[in-house]
């Protein structure tokens, strides 16, 4: 179990909730502490009227604020991020101490060497890493990032080298070590030449002009040139797709194929043959062998369109891809590897899911590495109108239209609007909008179909304000401004809408409108 506690920060707080937990016999496994006022323990699964009574106790403590269950620590989530991120990177990474030993060596280092990380740990770096005294550097009183040429046997790489500082009691900085990482000449090559030879730009088609978008494709644009598993989140219809797209073409795996796995669509009976396809000869018949999806995949992107949608089977087979990086297709034995990103995205709250037991909480550590958050287009009003009009240009040109701009009223409709179905709603709009002009080079706000929409309310949506009493006679007054001149008489008034005649007067009175004058003939 874990409890974060939101408190003073106070001298002596944490110390209280430790010892209370002392008394209840909790023999805490972890403590993680911040700056902030929050307090998070991890201890065994306890009765529940002893963890009732604790949380009770917990409350009851001076300057406490709250208590609540969490799904996990900040440390573990740390923990957990790196260990999956040094795993998925491609170079070699070691960490060492101010003595030049190794603490810590990433999957591709490991490999590099052919070592297992117990037999290099508290190894000195030296033992294998050649052409450069990291034991001189580190021995300077100051030490700064440098780069330099270095040896693995008979290959050379670059190492690029950056210390690692934390503070003390007093903020001064302490060195702790470095983090060194390689790359081969090969890569850095390979690297040159594809950024030297690239005149695309996978993000040149996703619009950003608030600063919500801004800020979003440019960590798209970071996150697009690492390999490690990259989760994608918002609601339906705000681009997830579009940006993994860009991802893909920005990244150097941008001339191999982009493959889109529809989560919800595939049965446990078929995601095996689906995903990992099969061998020849393996389905009851003489059939010949299928490539699956992930194999098709094999140098570019696998993306997973609305993991949340995925069945207990197809979550696991996705672990265990992420984790080997190999397969084997049904009814095969050999072991098939594979070079794939894995792309993921959801509309649905993940952490949620887990606590309902419905996503493995080990999956969510695995795809969420790198993770970039899409705003609603409510929240990005400024990217209202530039979509609108770059979607007016596509659909007018392919619908073969005169129309090329919008009117006044239709942008105050626009900018005024909820947008519950986010881009995508907007760009239906806009093409039922273009097709539905028939003359003139202007979309007007009669031409837009915006449901729930009335020129007097707009959309109600969570900026509204008032009570639904207000707002009901509101609604109901505009109704009677409306029809009054077409009835003209409180009885054909009364008759259209179903109610009697006295109501009618009344309501009338009561919103003060007057009977229509005449029309001039």
């Amino acid at each position: 179990m874990r409890l974060e506690v939101i408190c003073e920060n106070r001298l002596g707080i944490a110390q209280e909730v430790l010892g209370l937990l002392s008394s209840f016999d909790i023999n805490l496994r972890s403590i993680d502490a911040d700056q902030t006022g929050r307090i998070y323990v991890h201890f065994p699964k306890i009765e529940f009227s002893d963890f009732q009574a604790m949380m009770v106790a917990i409350r009851k403590i001076d300057g406490v604020k709250d208590v609540r269950s969490v799904r996990h620590l900040p440390s573990e989530q740390e923990h957990y991020s790196i260990l999956t991120l040094l795993k998925t990177l491609p170079d070699p990474i070691f960490s060492i101490d101010t003595k030049g030993q190794l603490t810590r060596v990433n999957e591709a280092g490991l490999s590099l060497l052919g070592l297992t990380e117990q037999q290099i740990e508290g190894q000195p770096i030296g033992h294998w890493v050649t052409g450069f005294s990291f034991t001189k550097w580190l021995s300077r009183d100051l030490v700064h990032t440098k780069a330099a040429r270095v040896t693995i046997g008979s290959s050379q790489f670059l190492a690029e080298m950056m210390p690692v500082y934390f503070p003390d009691a007093e903020e001064d900085q302490i060195l702790a070590g470095a983090v060194v990482m390689l790359k081969s000449s090969q890569r850095i090559d390979r690297q040159y030449n594809v950024l030297k030879s690239s005149s695309h730009d996978g993000f040149s088609e996703v619009l950003a002009v608030s600063p919500e978008m801004v800020s979003v494709v440019a960590a798209a644009k970071d996150h697009a040139v690492l390999d490690a598993p990259l989760l994608i989140s918002g609601e339906t219809g705000t681009g997830k797709e579009i940006i993994a797209r860009a991802c893909h073409e920005h990244s150097q795996r941008h001339k191999k194929s982009f493959i889109v796995v529809n989560s919800a669509a595939i049965p446990d009976e078929v995601v095996e043959s689906e995903l990992f396809g099969y061998a020849p000869n393996s389905m009851g018949t003489r059939v010949e062998g299928k490539t699956g999806l992930i194999e098709q995949a094999d140098g570019g992107t696998l993306f997973f369109d609305e993991v949340a949608e995925m069945t207990p089977l197809m979550q696991i087979k996705l672990l265990r891809l992420i984790e080997d990086g190999s397969f084997r297709r049904v009814g095969g034995d050999v072991e098939v590897k594979v070079d794939i990103r894995v792309i993921c995205s959801s509309q649905k709250d993940l952490v949620a899911l887990i606590q309902a037991g419905d996503f493995r909480e080990d999956l969510y550590y695995r795809i969420n590495v790198l993770n970039l958050k899409l705003q609603p287009l409510a929240q990005r009003k400024q990217d209202i109108i530039p979509l609108a009009e770059q979607f007016l240009d596509y659909y007018a040109g392919k619908l073969s239209s005169m129309v090329n701009r919008l009117s006044l009223e239709a942008r105050r409709q626009l900018e005024g609007y909820s947008w519950p179905g986010n881009v995508r709603q907007l760009k239906n709009i806009i093409y039922r909008a273009v097709s539905q002009v028939d003359e003139g080079v202007e979309i007007k706000a009669k031409h837009l179909d915006l449901p729930s929409y009335s020129d007097d309310f707009g959309y109600f949506d969570d900026e509204f304000e008032g009570t639904l009493d207000n707002a009901t006679k509101q609604f109901e007054a505009n109704i009677l401004r409306r029809l009054y001149p077409a009835y003209p008489s409180t009885r054909l008034l009364a008759k259209k809408l179903g109610v009697s005649h006295t109501a009618i007067a009344n309501k009338l009175r009561d919103y003060g409108i007057s009977k229509p004058k005449p029309r001039d003939s």
